[in-house]
């Protein structure tokens, strides 16, 4: 059978790493304490009674004459000699038995401590660690039900506090994209849901009219076919908007001077059966990214500066390059909009004055499908309302 090993896991990792340094500090401490006591005992090695020392000189270099030793008289030189010897190398015994017994007993002290430091590793990293088994234990639960929890550790501002202040932050935006899709999910349903019953009705009625004629039948299909058009519109705008948010797959270069020209023109029309003035002032500004997602973003302001417009007022279309970025900025007249207003109106299927349902042709999604494609093209974009009425919508986008 095979020896299972136990999960190498982070707390077990750092345990070994402690008790790693631990027995390596711990070791080059007890050469270097060895090392001072070879050198500080290496001089003298013995010391003899009444204050005698017995060095490593060599015997030959003793004087001849017989000598007084630790108080002893009448020893003849060789004597004198051997005696030294003898001591010498007793002293050099006893001296290598006290460094062999002082490296043992701290091999023996090392090696306990060792055990205690990984006990010990063992236990902090647990406590080091407890903040990310709490991450993980919560990543483990998350769902789409339970996103308003949050972590809110406590401690001081680490690395592991600040992991946790990144995944309360992920919490909070994965909070609001649900709920911002859920939202978007019903919006979607009762828009789509409004020309179908529409559509219903008026087969409806022109089945049940038992005298129905041929121009009565002409008009009951002519207001289901307007339905129908509402609803591709919409369908259409929904396309776009989930085009825009899936992002750039390649730039192309262009400019907008072009497309807003394109664009201009097929609007004039537009604005002289509303009374309204369209200007321009359109300066060379080439960018990059997908021409066919910006003149839908410039076909959406100019249409919503034309809709939300008042009598005889104006619209301004101006391109240029500020900061080495090319500019679209369109301004209009219309009525007045509050400050507070204008990130309702980047949201899906939100008009400005009006319900959902009564609204003059326009499906909520204008405003919203601009933010996307300016996102898609990390430009940037800017919605001000001003103080007279109406709005004033600029987007910076990089060059190419």
């Amino acid at each position: 059978m095979r020896t299972r090993l136990p999960r190498r896991t982070v707390r077990m990792r750092l345990t070994m790493l402690y008790g790693g340094l631990f027995l390596l500090s711990g070791a080059a401490l007890l050469a270097i304490t060895y090392a001072l006591v070879v050198h500080a005992t290496s001089g003298v090695v013995f010391s003899g009674q009444g204050g005698s020392l017995v060095t490593g000189t060599p015997a030959d270099s003793f004087d001849p004459e017989p000598q007084v030793i630790g108080g002893v008289e009448g020893l003849t030189v060789g004597q004198i000699q051997a005696q030294a010897e003898a001591m010498r190398t007793q002293a050099l015994r006893q001296h290598d038995a006290e460094l062999d017994q002082l490296l043992t007993q701290s091999g023996i002290a090392l090696a306990a401590m060792t055990v205690v430091s990984i006990a010990l590793g063992w236990i902090v990293a647990g406590r080091v660690l407890h903040p990310l088994r709490t991450i993980t234990r919560a990543a483990q639960q998350i769902s789409a039900t339970n996103l308003h929890e949050r972590l809110a550790l406590s401690g001081p501002g680490d690395e592991l506090k600040e992991l946790g202040d990144t995944f309360d932050g992920l919490l909070a935006r994965l909070e609001t994209a649900f709920t911002a899709q859920r939202r978007f999910i019903a919006n979607a349903s009762h828009e789509l849901r409004t020309p179908l019953a529409r559509q219903r009705t008026l087969v409806q009625l022109a089945l049940s009219d038992p005298e129905a004629s041929t121009t009565s039948l002409r008009a009951a299909h002519e207001r289901v076919l307007t339905a129908n058009q509402q609803q591709e519109r919409l369908i259409e705008a929904l396309l776009t908007l989930a085009r825009g948010e899936a992002g750039l797959d390649r730039r192309e270069p262009f400019d907008l001077a072009e497309i807003s020209e394109d664009v201009l023109v097929a609007r004039e029309s537009e604005a002289v059966r509303r009374g309204l003035r369209l200007t321009t002032a359109l300066g060379p500004a080439p960018a990059a990214g997908d021409p066919r997602l910006v003149e839908r973003l410039l076909i959406n302001l100019v249409d919503n500066a034309l809709r939300h417009n008042v009598d005889a007022g104006h619209v301004h279309v101006v391109t240029g390059t500020s900061a080495g970025r090319a500019v679209l900025t369109v301004t209009n007249t219309g009525p007045v909009v509050a400050a507070a207003e204008v990130d309702r109106l980047l949201q899906p299927f939100q008009r400005a004055g009006a319900s959902r349902t009564g609204h003059d042709g326009g499906l909520g999604l204008g405003l919203s499908i601009v933010q996307a494609i300016a996102t898609a093209h990390d430009a940037t974009l800017t919605v001000r309302p001003s103080p007279d009425g109406g709005l004033r919508v600029t987007v910076g986008f990089d060059p190419q």
